[in-house]
């Protein structure tokens, strides 16, 4: 199977039955709040992103491939733990690097908004 038709499906089933197999162990990982190394670290990530967040949902709206580099836009969605439970929606894009065996090396993510303008997301009250 493909890496892009992979990466499709994992964005559909996100956060559950991630395919970590297509990242190099020691990927990259950067978005605006964290930074770090190893698939073991991203696997940690996603699994308190299953714990914290009540129905997430990762849409992907384009996904392209230019030789060693695919680049992903997508909009991450949940709704936060508070007690009315707000929906928080963040557009984005990832920029994926490829090694020669088509492991990702390197993932980072890039946000439409500021962190304040999530943060501010959690107090929005609906009328």
């Amino acid at each position: 199977m493909d890496i892009l038709e992979v990466l499709e499906a994992d964005y559909r089933k996100f956060p559950h039955d991630q395919n970590y197999s297509l990242y190099a162990p020691e990927v990259f990982f950067k978005d605006p709040i964290t930074e770090f190394r190893g698939v073991k670290r991203y696997r940690l990530m996603i699994g308190l992103m299953r714990r914290f967040f009540s129905n997430p949902r990762l849409d992907l709206h384009a996904i392209k491939r230019n030789g060693p580099q695919i680049q992903t836009h997508w909009t991450l969605s949940w709704n936060g733990l508070l007690p009315w439970y707000p929906r928080i929606r963040i557009d984005g894009w990832s920029e994926l690097s490829l090694d020669e065996q088509e492991r990702i090396t390197s993932h980072i993510d890039y946000w439409h908004c500021s962190r304040l303008a999530v943060l501010k997301q959690h107090f929005q009250f609906k009328r």
